[in-house]
């Protein structure tokens, strides 16, 4: 007959166990802390709200600019130099906000014939942009061009900065309400109640892209009427995220 022999944690094991049958223990599955996260973080919903505001835009931002062409490099851009300073100094007469060189060019134009390829002049130009408020753009823009300006590449429309900020923290508390809305109508249909929220984020609420002009809008540097400038809205969006336990 073989013998078997029992080291002493086998001898230990073997006495609890037997311990706990001759008592009528019976024992419970352990719960870890891991597997209590895990349990906890699948009776969570996550749901995404949605807010936005709008603001009125009390600002405009207008890009103007020197072309000129000719056929030497140094007069053109000596022109543009002469007359973009001449649209600087207005500028700054009236005191506009962030004004700033975004662009200078000096290129050739050529004609091609006969598969030849010849210099037949040269383009120049200078951009400059800056900011003030709408209801005083429109003669200032009329001053710019009689200075020297023939090009306007663009207008766009903002709101103070301030304004902008509030807007944006009512788009964020519409987008908490938003998401608590949702999530009250998904466990309030499935008889759970909401408990705690754990994980916020805020997924958008950055400064809104100025509203460029409308097409229909026309410029005209007449001598009884200063070009009329009309601004209109900026949406601040915002989305906010929360995981909710129940």
């Amino acid at each position: 007959m073989k013998i078997k022999r029992y080291t002493p944690r086998r001898f230990a094991a073997a006495a609890v166990m037997s311990a706990a049958l001759v008592s009528g223990l019976s024992f419970a599955p352990v719960f870890t802390p891991t597997a209590a996260a895990q349990e906890a973080a699948m009776r969570t919903l996550t749901v995404t709200g949605q807010g936005e505001e709008s603001v009125q835009t009390t600002k405009t931002q207008v890009e103007l600019g020197v072309d000129v062409q000719g056929t030497d490099a140094a007069a053109v851009q000596r022109e543009v130099a002469q007359r973009t300073a001449a649209v600087v100094e207005l500028l700054r007469s009236r005191s506009v906000e962030k004004l700033e060189t975004t662009g200078i060019q000096l290129s050739p134009r050529y004609n091609y014939e006969n598969g030849r390829q010849d210099v037949i002049g040269y383009t120049g130009s200078n951009t400059v942009s800056f900011r003030m408020p709408t209801e005083s753009v429109g003669s200032l823009i009329d001053d710019a061009v009689n200075a020297g300006a023939n090009q306007i590449r663009g207008v766009s429309f903002v709101a103070d900065d301030a304004a902008l900020e509030a807007a944006r923290q009512q788009a964020l508390r519409a987008a908490v309400e938003d998401a608590q809305a949702q999530a009250g109508v998904v466990l309030g249909s499935l008889n759970l109640r909401s408990q705690e929220i754990v994980s916020i984020q805020i997924n958008g609420a950055a400064p809104p892209m100025p509203v460029p002009m409308a097409r229909r809008a026309e410029f005209s540097a007449q001598s009884d009427a200063s070009t009329p400038v009309i601004g209109g809205e900026q949406t601040v969006e915002a989305r906010v995220t929360l995981q909710i336990r129940y």
